[in-house]
């Protein structure tokens, strides 16, 4: 038992203390090359997001002096110093807008302003976020109180969780996606607090003493500020934490009941809306050719509750009118670089539609009813009646032999009107 004590005792190894504080506060402040050094990993970091690459995204990390304020305000919370902790903001603040100010200009410059994968990854907060900040915070600190720096590099670390969501932020700012920015600086802001907390709690592990104060009522004052802002940080953070673990359980038992309800039955899903922050939650599912009846629908709510999934409706979007508008308001949404080529071409799709005929099952019973009009084409016309005044009309050409006679020629057009639903049908025969 003692052997595997020595084996993970985290004293074996360790510098000595004053040292390590020293290299921390020495580290916080943000000025000359610090700076720039930041700017360069920053602007390194952009280039990365906007082409994709995270090769290039870790190079970045490498060079990344953010750890220094937070990692600082970790320490000064566990130590009870005060005036460390004031530093350590201002600090951070600093870093954070010249962080902010470097990825802007970068996107405003970049001729190519499309959302990639890596950039749309951070523009929202998830457990794994969470993880990754208060893993890598751990990391990042346990190898700074080593005398042995070694690897992992402590930078790279805390880097991890905190230059990409602030160069997404950068980026939202510069193509004007305050969704985009306010996701990312969230995002951001979480893991400053996760990585604070893991500080926070190495450095109370190693016993780090706290500072000694001349006047006991400043250090009684101090104690209860610092004391309400470690409070302040731990409760909604893990709050949060546990907020995030709930929403991708959810999502998971979501994707399970959408596999074996819907995708495993051959059914083919084109829309699919989850909205986990509503009241109560909200599922919205669409499929190509498949219709639910209103009892498979109250069926399919009953089987939420075998799943996990409680407190959500289940509404199947079935009005093709209404289904569209959401899926292109959807794809709208997802990307705003719809290049003017591809506009033109909808536009012409939806004016080509407008004179279109493409009902199969009407032309199939003139066909039968009227098989003395083939050849025959049918379509839409627009009637222009004076410049400020027009209307379409369904006109059928035919090319028989022999001309309809009246009797069949009113026939006709009584059906089609009947059929249609409109009045403006118009039979004319071919010269």
């Amino acid at each position: 038992m003692n052997k595997v004590y020595q084996f993970l005792n985290l004293h074996f190894g360790e510098e000595a203390k004053d040292k390590v504080l020293e290299n921390v506060t020495s580290s916080i402040s943000f000025r000359g090359a610090n700076v720039w050094i930041l700017a360069c990993a920053i602007a390194v970091a952009s280039v990365g997001l906007n082409v994709n690459s995270t090769a290039v995204i870790i190079g970045a990390m490498l060079i990344s002096p953010l750890m220094g304020p937070i990692v600082g305000a970790g320490f000064a919370l566990a130590i009870y110093d005060f005036d460390l902790l004031k530093k350590s903001i201002k600090n951070l603040a600093i870093a954070t807008v010249v962080s902010l100010f470097v990825s802007f200009l970068y996107f405003l410059l970049s001729p190519f302003k499309e959302a990639q994968s890596e950039l749309l990854a951070r523009t929202a907060p998830n457990i794994y976020d969470v993880l990754i900040a208060f893993f890598g915070g751990l990391a990042g600190v346990i190898a700074l109180t080593r005398v042995e720096k070694g690897n992992p590099i402590p930078g790279v670390a805390i880097a991890t969780a905190l230059m990409p969501p602030l160069c997404t932020a950068g980026y939202g700012l510069a193509i004007g996606n305050f969704s985009y920015f306010g996701g990312a600086l969230y995002l951001y802001t979480i893991n400053c607090f996760f990585i604070c907390i893991s500080t926070f709690l190495i450095v109370k592990l190693l016993k780090y003493p706290k500072v000694k104060f001349v006047d006991s009522a400043r250090e009684k004052r101090i104690t209860r500020t610092i004391t309400t802002l470690i409070l302040v940080i731990l409760i909604p953070s893990f709050y949060l934490a546990y907020q995030l673990l709930q929403e991708k359980k959810y999502s998971q038992n979501v994707d399970a009941f959408l596999q074996e309800e819907f995708i495993n039955k051959g059914y083919t899903l084109i829309y699919e809306k989850t909205s986990f922050n509503s009241r109560p939650k909200k599922i919205e599912l669409a499929f190509l050719d498949k219709k639910f009846a209103n009892t498979e629908i109250e069926d399919l709510n009953k089987k939420l509750t075998d799943y996990g999934i409680t407190n959500t409706n289940l509404v199947i979007r079935q009005d093709s009118t209404d289904l569209k508008r959401d899926i292109l308001a959807e794809i709208s949404k997802q990307s705003r670089n719809v290049s003017e080529k591809d506009v033109t071409i909808q536009n012409l799709r939806t004016e080509l539609s407008t004179y279109t005929f493409n009902d199969a099952e009407l032309i199939k019973e003139i066909n039968i009813l009227f098989p003395e009009l083939a050849p025959y084409s049918i379509g839409k016309q627009l009637v222009v009646v004076n410049p400020d005044s027009s209307f379409h009309q369904n006109i059928i050409t035919y090319n028989a032999q022999k001309p309809l006679n009246d009797n069949t020629t009113l026939k006709l057009q009584k059906w089609l009107e009947n059929k249609l639903g409109t009045k403006s049908v118009r039979i004319v025969r071919a010269n």
